[in-house]
């Protein structure tokens, strides 16, 4: 991940069909993104009959049980394996967050580059340590975490074998209050655990990844979605493919312009060093033998002369030429 890696949430965004499915894959390599992420459940396995569910699901999608939903946007195992060989022949990363174990064995069936862990799942221990056990990199949310909580995860995860981890600053609201995005603690946390760090995004609009880019994110997931009037629990904060393709060129734009740090002048700019800066020069006509003082020379464009820094070495000397106004003034 040597540039700032996007990754394309689609979640369940697929609403249950493969081929809505499909052409999330196809939008999410039209639109510039690295990977598309989908979320590989069993509903029996992730949530209770009991279970309910979030007021902005509730919003979405109505009353009703969380297992009800979720029965809804479930794709079978068989469906995901499909999707990753597509993924692969057109050469998008194909990513889905297993939400229990048996996603967590099958998905690590299928060559997965890395995990990516969803902020729910911070304080699930035993989800952390199977995870751990594959080896693979692991990049983990930390929505609603603290320091403490994001530490105690790290450790699990290390203890058990993983060594490349990765931290996504989030705010597990949907869509976030810009004033409750805090993109600083993203800069603690990475201090904290010397750790890389990305952003992972739930606001509305694409104005936030793009400032999460400028502050240092190398890795950023937004949610993505065909059509945000569609009926399901994720669309109305998710991106649409032409909104996700200008996400990316913008943050492709800023990642050049992040720069090495060197203040020294662009090549593209020193060309107009001679045109912009100015030089010390004749105010008015002056003799041989005359001595510069500030009624007799003055500053300029261009500036292919003496610098202006040197004026006060300047004054007080005597001139060894003639000059007319304007003349650049030699030493």
């Amino acid at each position: 991940m040597n540039h700032v890696y996007i990754i394309a949430e689609a979640g369940v965004n697929h609403n249950g069909s493969i081929e809505l499915a499909y052409r999330l894959v196809d939008a999410a390599k039209e639109s510039g993104a690295d990977c598309i992420k989908f979320q590989t459940f069993k509903a029996q396995n992730l949530v209770s009959e009991n279970a309910q569910k979030a007021d902005y699901q509730k919003k979405m999608t109505g009353d009703g049980s969380q297992i009800e939903m979720l029965k809804k946007l479930e794709l079978s195992f068989e469906e995901f394996e499909e999707l990753k060989k597509y993924c692969d022949r057109i050469e998008i990363c194909f990513l889905s967050t297993p939400f229990d174990m048996d996603s967590i064995e099958f998905l690590n069936s299928i060559d997965m580059p890395f995990w990516k862990i969803p902020s729910g799942e911070v304080t699930n221990y035993p989800y952390l340590v199977e995870l751990a056990r594959t080896g693979r990199p692991i990049v983990m949310s930390t929505g609603m975490c603290d320091l403490i909580e994001i530490e105690t995860a790290i450790k699990v995860l290390r203890d058990n074998g993983a060594d490349d981890i990765r931290l996504l600053h989030c705010n597990t609201e949907y869509p976030t209050p810009f004033e409750d995005v805090n993109l600083k603690a993203m800069q603690t946390m990475r201090d904290a655990f010397r750790l890389e760090v990305g952003y992972s995004d739930h606001t509305r609009g694409i104005e936030i990844p793009i400032a999460a880019v400028a502050l240092g994110a190398t890795i950023i997931e937004k949610h993505f979605t065909l059509d945000r009037s569609m009926d399901g629990p994720d669309h109305k904060a998710s991106l649409e493919p032409d909104e996700f393709a200008s996400m990316v060129s913008a943050i492709r734009n800023i990642e050049r312009a992040m720069g090495t740090g060197d203040k020294t002048p662009s090549p593209s700019e020193k060309k107009n060093i001679v045109i912009a800066r100015k030089s010390i020069v004749a105010k008015k006509s002056i003799k041989a033998g005359e001595v510069f003082t500030v009624d007799n020379i003055t500053v300029k464009r261009p500036g292919n002369g003496i610098s202006p820094m040197k004026w006060n070495e300047l004054l007080g000397t005597k001139a060894t030429k003639d000059y007319s106004e304007d003349d650049l003034i030699e030493i």
